[in-house]
């Protein structure tokens, strides 16, 4: 089981990566960074695939859209240059505390 969740952190990171390169991609224009992020993507769906055998579907898709959403935000106000105001903050704490309690609520069922 801890396999799955390193896996699934895994999918995250590659999601996020790979969203944060889609400038790169120059609206998809650029061959190598095109392949860089469709590969990416792939991968990451690949690996939820993979999880969701050891993880319900729900969980595994509501942890991966909710963390990969607060992780590209943080990526996006540190490397790429994105304001962070109070509503941003607010926002991305109601997603992580979302994943937090479904994760706590499919514990206990």
């Amino acid at each position: 089981m801890v396999g799955a969740w390193l896996l699934l952190l895994g999918a995250i990171g590659i999601e996020v990566a790979s969203t944060a390169a889609l400038p790169r991609t120059q609206s998809f224009r650029d061959p190598l960074w095109t392949t860089l992020v469709l590969v990416g993507y792939a991968t990451s769906i690949w690996l939820l695939a993979v999880v969701i055998r050891h993880i319900p579907v729900s969980i595994t898709y509501a942890v991966w859209a909710g963390l990969g959403t607060a992780g590209i935000a943080v990526v996006g106000v540190l490397l790429l240059g994105e304001r962070l105001d109070v509503l941003k903050a607010l926002a991305l704490a109601m997603i992580i505390g979302g994943v937090v309690i479904l994760n706590l609520n499919g514990a206990t069922h």
